[in-house]
């Protein structure tokens, strides 16, 4: 009977985990990337889950047959799951996020219902466990399989399959009848339950917070991939699993749970400091230069190896925690159990989530951030601690002040460099470094004069000589390609140089910039006034903070010309601005004679990714062009440029407009001092280019194709053969131009 618990449980976990992933990579879409927007789906997520594990005991009597009552929920949560495949796609805004009511709400029943069918309390410590096995093993195989070969459609399929072969499984045994919890020992008996759920709820509180804070912190360190998030998550919850069965076990041979449950609280907040510790003191000064590893499969043994050594610790002791407090808050019904303890762990988890990353993180910062959480729990311990124990009280308060105290500040180096932080140090001085709402932003000085722009962990904009080529002519190809660009939208404002370059052709009598995280033009505005003139105080300029997408799918507004300047596209949520439905709404915001350009990047990524993205944005723009960005003379990164109509240029049209003012000033910086000199850059179209892009996959919102591709090759600086294999097939553009 335990062993069929076990696989049920597990099972359920596996589902579970994959529809979670799903979701939330749908969901992103139609709600936006933003933390608030986040923040709603996962309050959401976890408060269906909280609703159904309070409800069931209500709903459903005690007695009876509960594994028949555990097939028909999980029967019920595979077709909740098909319908929400079929009607997210129909909704826009929040009410995608409340389609997940009705699955979440059955996915919180389940554990109840096992519980019933459990004999006694450490089993269900054990079936919990079970229950995060399965949602390890549903972790990775959604996020290194079934969305990187498939989509999100077939996964959901599988999810749904999991669903219905545990329900089958469940009725193989319709005869097995609950059993009460029986209680080992009058400890469990004595120990004031809204106290056990207290500290179980601060428990849930701390273990998300610090989820939360952790993967953005760890995804600085190993690159914010998907595969990335799939692995920190894993490891997450590997360590909830493990702990989960040794409190389980635990509960064999303590003589207090509660006791028990106050020194996990206690330890866990060492743990949080040892995190901490690692975090800013020691990985950003380990040795490690990621790109040696041309494979990403040896990263991501060094990033497993890491994650396990800075975050287990604390994962175990917060998943010991369940089951201890299990025991010391007993029940006759084992479901009504089950469900205030799973409740008080859920809502504290979801406002600990919410507080960090919507409140903590932007406020006051990581490192005062995990202080707060060394504090609460300490007082989490004390809750549950009996009055005559106050020597103890006392020295774990001593010991709680010595934790807080040593958390170290958060690394400048790991804001700015990421991954490769231990490869740039002492190389530059970071002038900025803050951690924001969504994203955390630096700039760095060099000695010659040299200012890098970092958002991530990564150098997204500066203004050396490449870098200031290429923003610029993400800008001028936008204005310069339009006889008449009155109206531009620029989505990622950076260091703000393409969203300049816009701003002083004489045309364009309105700009409007669209960036997601706030520090970034705070920054920009900063120290890149000069590169990017001033444009964040240009009149014509509307600032707007929103998520890029979101933005142009909920506006009405048309546009001359729609710049997009997206981060890296194996981070996490890049290729949202790649994909196919994207660029159709870019298409339908245009206005007549309208111009789209999108920055490609050839480095930290590999072929088929650049494939997927040149395919995908052809196959909207049967038009499109290329235009190269070379360094040195050789590839580096290139802009795609698209048009409704076939594109025609009129360079003696386009010289008239260069010459005077700041537009040839911005032009001559980078070395561009007549329209040939920017319009020598193609490098080819879709007429050209069918047999390169031969078979390549394209990049959709069910599958986000270029977002898995690009993962695998973050190492890999292939960009002078990946230009020079697309020029083989350029032939020169006769009829693009005129007036000359």
């Amino acid at each position: 009977m335990l062993f069929l618990l076990l696989l049920l449980s597990a099972g359920s976990g596996v589902a579970a985990l994959i529809y979670e992933i799903v979701w939330f990579q749908f969901l992103e879409l139609v709600i936006g990337s933003t933390a608030v927007a986040l923040g709603l789906l996962l309050a959401v997520f976890m408060g269906g889950l909280c609703l159904g594990s309070l409800l069931l005991p209500r709903l459903v009597p005690q007695g009876g047959y509960p594994l028949r009552i555990y097939a028909a929920i999980e029967a019920a949560i595979g077709v909740f799951g098909l319908l929400v495949w079929l009607v997210m796609p129909l909704v826009s805004g929040p009410a995608g996020a409340l389609c997940l009511l009705p699955p979440t709400f059955l996915m919180g029943m389940t554990f109840p219902a096992l519980a019933r069918a459990a004999e006694e309390i450490p089993r269900l410590g054990a079936i919990y466990a079970a229950n995060i096995g399965g949602a390890v093993f549903g972790s990775l195989v959604a996020g290194f399989y079934l969305l990187r070969v498939y989509d999100v459609g077939v996964a959901t399929y599988v999810a749904v399959a999991v669903n219905a072969a545990v329900a089958a499984v469940a009725l193989i045994f319709p005869t097995a009848r609950g059993a009460g919890a029986s209680a080992p020992g009058p400890e469990f008996r004595t120990a004031p339950p809204v106290a056990v759920y207290l500290a179980l709820g601060l428990s849930g509180f701390c273990a998300l917070a610090c989820e939360a804070i952790w993967t953005r912190l760890l995804g600085l360190l190993f690159g914010a991939s998907v595969y990335t998030l799939s692995l920190i998550l894993a490891v997450f919850l590997t360590g909830l699993g493990i702990g989960s069965g040794l409190g389980s076990l635990l509960l064999r041979v303590v003589a207090s749970p509660r006791m028990a449950l106050a020194w996990c609280q206690w330890l866990a907040a060492a743990a949080i400091a040892w995190f901490a510790y690692n975090i800013s003191a020691w990985f950003p000064y380990w040795p490690v230069d990621p790109s040696i590893a041309t494979n990403i499969w040896f990263n991501f043994q060094v990033d497993l190896v890491r994650a396990f050594w800075a975050v287990l610790p604390a994962t175990v002791l917060w998943g010991a925690s369940f089951p201890l407090a299990l025991a010391g808050a007993k029940q006759t019904d084992p479901a009504r159990l089950a469900s205030r303890v799973y409740a008080a762990n859920t809502l504290g988890a979801i406002a600990g989530a919410l507080t960090a990353s919507l409140i903590l993180i932007a406020w006051i910062g990581s490192q005062r951030a995990q202080q707060l959480l060394i504090a609460l729990s300490v007082a989490a311990g004390l809750v549950v601690l009996p009055a005559r124990q106050a020597a103890r009280a006392a020295v774990a308060i001593a010991v709680g002040m010595g934790l807080i105290l040593s958390v170290p500040p958060f690394s400048k180096l790991l804001v700015a460099y990421g991954r490769y932080a231990a490869t740039w140090a002492g190389k530059s001085e970071i002038v900025y470094a803050r951690e924001g709402l969504n994203s955390s932003v630096a700039v760095a000085s060099f000695p010659g004069g040299a200012l890098t722009f970092h958002v991530a962990g990564k150098i997204q904009a500066s203004n050396v000589p490449r870098d200031m080529r290429l923003q610029r002519m993400l800008g001028h190809l936008t204005s310069l390609t339009d006889p008449h660009p009155r109206s531009v939208l620029v989505i990622g404002c950076g260091a703000g140089i393409t969203a300049g370059a816009v701003s002083v052709d004489p045309l364009v009598e309105r700009e409007t910039i669209v960036e997601i995280e706030p520090l970034v033009p705070q920054a920009a505005g900063r120290y890149f006034t000069g590169p990017n003139f001033d444009v964040l105080h240009n009149p014509k300029v509307q600032m707007r903070i929103a998520d890029g997408r979101h933005f142009l799918l909920t506006t009405s507004e048309r546009f001359d010309g729609i710049t997009v300047d997206p981060l890296d596209p194996w981070v996490k949520g890049a290729a949202n601005l790649y994909t196919e439905e994207f660029l159709e709404a870019m298409k339908r915001h245009l206005n007549p004679g309208g111009v789209v350009t999108m920055y490609i990047q050839l480095f930290e990524t590999d072929l088929a990714a650049v494939k997927s993205s040149v395919a995908t944005f052809f196959d909207v723009f049967p038009n499109g062009t290329i235009w190269g960005n070379p360094y040195e003379g050789k590839g580096h990164d290139m802009v795609l440029l698209g048009t409704v109509e076939p594109l025609r240029v009129d360079l003696g049209e386009v010289e008239r407009r260069w010459h005077g003012g700041k537009l040839a000033e911005s032009l001559a910086e980078v070395g561009m001092k007549t329209a040939s000199d920017l319009f020598a850059n193609y490098a080819g179209r879709k007429s050209e280019l069918g047999p390169w892009l031969r078979g390549a996959p394209l990049n959709r919102d069910r599958n986000l194709r270029m977002e898995y591709l690009a993962g695998f090759g973050l190492n890999k600086d292939d960009a002078a053969a990946i230009y020079a294999g697309m020029l083989a097939y350029r032939r020169e553009p006769v009829d693009l131009f005129s007036g000359r």
